[in-house]
């Protein structure tokens, strides 16, 4: 039995390449011996607050959040991913599900965090990165630069990475991976692989050499950052971010072209688009010779636009990784010139832990045309953390095999290959960013001119989905659509606004009460699927 943990593994990189570049940010870049000695500094700093509990990393992209990940994964506390948009109220339900003892933010999120700080007791620290942070707050340099040995603490493959996602369950949710099974996939996926057994002692001589320089160009906040990130690392690599918090097109061309980039992380279109937008638009200014994969994962990208991609630049191969945070390795599809696939959309070739599971339990038979539930195998998180209810929903064991299921309905065609019939569930993903809609109904309905509300997603052109919502509305003096919006962005991250807001007689809704979402979704379609 393999019990990988991340810490021990790139503590063993940083000794044997401690000169070689980790990390870089703009101009900050840090060898693996900055890398390991920062991440002593901050694990020093957070080892006295735990004897239980997690710590949270509210941050934009950079160093400090790879550090903070590296200096949580030394003294084995669980981190608790935070999405930078959350406001007050999404901040508090999160931390204090999450048992979050240790909160690290960036400084210009100071005011909301500050706005939370008061109602959560069970906070006992807050570390600030940047300029001009809260009094109330431990400065994080004063932690990370110095120079002192990383903690002892125990440390073994059962340590917990915890990946909060707001999923097809509501709410966000902890994720529990043991960082064992977590490294395994992740090495199963690898440009550079270890055996499973390989003891800690070969890594320095396993190496490769030149080592993966991989770009997130989505945030570390998110799985398809982070996770691929600490893939890259762990091979010894070095992980590019980009310097700017907007995402810009030209910077990453740029970036890519002068770090001699090789893997790329985007989510979909909302980042594939402009990015061929810009190559189009100016095709002889960048060389991406050293690219060789763009992978998108959290949403799928369209077919049209990894077809103007390759047009730019041929000999790219442009992948979807099929999964959730719950259940990794479902599927995967790559279009290149060389061997032209079917749209990313529909088709992709199952990993082989992946069966669809029809309504009774059975294993769905290739070319039957049976519709079921995709289900993952294999390595499994242990469930969402302190919700073993809404776990019993995702992970369940059929024939003996533990699975975990998160609604994509599915079909397996003859040649073995999976076509995604679309989520059973209501949950929209709109760039990657999954909205729960009862949470934006809730939000609209809270605004005294509005007597119901349904929220969907339509298709859309750039970001998969764009959220929508159909509005009743009630008294003398009906408020406007961007008065609705302003609103729920007073109370909600700001994607979670409804891009598209109709006002209808009545809300459809089902003889039991219950939102209608089929007919609600169809009106929508029809009022705002053309529109971008």
């Amino acid at each position: 039995m393999s019990e990988w943990n991340f810490a021990d593994v790139w503590d063993v990189i940083a000794a044997a390449i401690p000169e070689h570049t980790a990390i870089v940010h703009g101009d900050t870049r840090l060898s693996w011996a900055d890398f390991h000695r920062r991440a002593a500094g901050v694990a020093t700093g957070l080892a006295p607050e735990f004897g239980e509990g997690t710590v949270a990393l509210m941050l934009y992209n950079g160093p400090e959040y790879l550090e903070t990940l590296y200096a949580a994964f030394m003294i084995g506390v669980g981190p608790v991913n935070t999405n930078f948009r959350y406001r007050a109220d999404e901040l508090e339900q999160l931390w204090s599900s999450g048992d979050v003892r240790v909160v690290v933010f960036d400084s210009t999120l100071g005011e909301t965090v500050g706005e939370v700080r008061t109602r959560l007791g069970s906070v006992r620290t807050w570390v600030c990165v940047g300029p001009d942070g809260p009094d109330w707050a431990v400065p994080y340099e004063d932690w990370a630069d110095r120079d002192v040995p990383p903690p002892a603490a125990k440390r073994s493959g059962d340590d917990l990475f915890l990946l909060y996602t707001g999923g097809t369950t509501g709410l966000p949710k902890g994720v529990m991976w043991r960082q064992d099974d977590m490294f395994c996939n992740l090495n199963g996926q690898a440009l550079h692989r270890y055996r499973e057994d390989t003891p800690l002692t070969e890594i320095p001589g396993l190496l490769p050499d030149p080592a993966p320089v991989h770009l997130a160009a989505c945030p570390l906040m998110h799985g398809a950052g982070s996770i691929t990130s600490m893939s890259a690392l762990s091979q010894g690599g070095t992980v590019v971010l980009l310097p700017s918090r907007s995402f810009s097109a030209v910077e990453m061309l740029e970036t890519v072209e002068a770090e001699g980039v090789w893997t790329i992380a985007i989510t979909g279109d909302a980042i594939a688009r402009p990015l061929v937008e810009a190559l189009e638009a100016d095709p002889r200014r960048w060389s991406l010779d050293t690219v060789r994969y763009i992978v998108s994962s959290a949403v799928a990208w369209s077919t049209e636009v990894k077809e103007r991609i390759l047009a730019q630049v041929p000999g790219l191969r442009l992948v979807d990784t099929l999964g959730a945070s719950e259940g990794f390795g479902a599927g995967r599809s790559v279009t290149q010139n060389s061997t032209r696939e079917r749209s990313c959309i529909g088709d992709f070739l199952p990993g082989r832990h992946t069966v669809v599971l029809a309504d009774d339990g059975r294993l769905v038979q290739a070319g039957s045309g049976e519709t079921g539930v995709l289900a993952v195998g294999g390595r499994q998180p242990l469930g969402y953390y302190n919700d073993p209810e809404a776990s019993a929903e995702v992970w369940k064991t059929v024939d003996g095999v533990r699975y975990a299921i998160g609604g994509d309905m599915a079909k397996i065609e003859i040649d073995g290959s999976i076509t995604l019939l679309g989520r059973g569930s209501s949950s929209i993903n709109t760039g990657g960013e999954k909205v729960y809609p009862h949470e934006v109904e809730a939000a609209l309905t809270a605004h005294p001119g509005v007597r119901d509300a349904a929220v969907v997603g339509v298709p859309n052109e750039r970001f998969g989905q764009a959220v929508s919502a159909l509005v009743e509305l009630t008294g003398d003096t009906p408020p406007e659509t961007e008065e609705l919006r302003a609103f729920v962005r007073a109370r909600l991250a700001p994607y979670k606004a409804p891009k598209h807001i109709a006002v209808v007689d009545t809300v459809p809704r089902l003889a039991n009460g219950k939102l209608a979402y089929q007919l609600a979704r169809a009106e929508a379609e029809r009022l705002f699927g053309a529109k971008s």
